[in-house]
């Protein structure tokens, strides 16, 4: 885990700490439940590495029962709150009513989004500096050849950042495979799009272990067993008594 650094929000710290989420975090912060050095801490409160925070044993591990689905999203659904014209995950997926998409899928973009309620996986699933594998299926225009696969492999020139080192695998003429350990926006059509080739399709088929599969479109299916072990292994979140809801869609 990286290191932290002092001082730091309560919240924060119960969450680099596996704890909790942020937002849980301020929750029991609100019902004055977690103490600093005696006293009943309050929300906003920061710490340093010399304090004693007192939080409340979990019963069973877990102060909720966490929820993690595999979601294979169709095109033409949002997978984010702003626009508000367009159909999203939460009015399509079958799934409980507190989950949510980790990460994006452009609207036009499709295949695997992971759905939960654990919101201490996305930081470590998202943020770049783990450097956590998203694999993707790319459909082009042309017909790809060596230069375009080894700029691709090395990295391209966005603007005002450049893409990091990548594998990437031609399918065929016309479609190439390649995983990603970072996310900026619409990164696959930029970086085709610098080369000179217009990405006709992109589906993601792989977020580290967990796969699409042969999971229909518009359908979820649970995330659990050693697929869900090794997943929460990977990101360095405990397995604490996670229970997953029968309230899902499944195919």
């Amino acid at each position: 885990m990286e290191e932290l650094i002092y001082p730091i929000r309560l919240n924060r710290y119960l969450a680099r700490n596996n704890y909790c989420s942020r937002r849980e975090a301020d929750v029991l912060i609100s019902k004055g439940i977690i103490k600093v050095n005696g006293k009943i801490a309050k929300l906003g409160d920061k710490i340093e590495e010399k304090d004693l925070v007192e939080v409340p044993e979990k019963d069973g591990k877990n102060f909720k029962e966490y929820v993690y689905l595999a979601y294979n999203k169709p095109k033409g659904i949002m997978t984010n709150e702003d626009n508000r014209s367009s159909q999203k995950i939460k009015d399509v997926a079958n799934a409980p009513k507190d989950v949510f998409p980790v990460g994006r899928l452009d609207k036009d973009s499709h295949g695997l989004i992971i759905l939960t309620n654990d919101g201490r996986i996305t930081g470590k699933l998202l943020d770049p500096v783990f450097e956590h594998e998203k694999e993707y299926v790319v459909t082009v225009n042309k017909r790809i050849n060596n230069h375009f696969l080894k700029i691709m492999g090395q990295g391209v020139n966005l603007e005002v950042f450049r893409t990091r080192e990548c594998q990437i695998e031609e399918v065929n003429s016309f479609v190439f495979k390649i995983i990603l350990t970072e996310g900026k926006k619409h990164q696959i059509r930029r970086m085709c799009d610098n080369l000179g080739y217009v990405s006709v399709d992109i589906q993601r088929v792989r977020i580290e272990n967990i796969k699409l599969a042969n999971l229909r479109v518009g359908k979820t299916r649970k995330i659990e067993g050693n697929d869900l072990e090794r997943f929460l292994e990977k990101l360095g979140v405990p397995n604490d008594g996670v229970s997953n809801s029968d309230d899902v869609n499944e195919e």
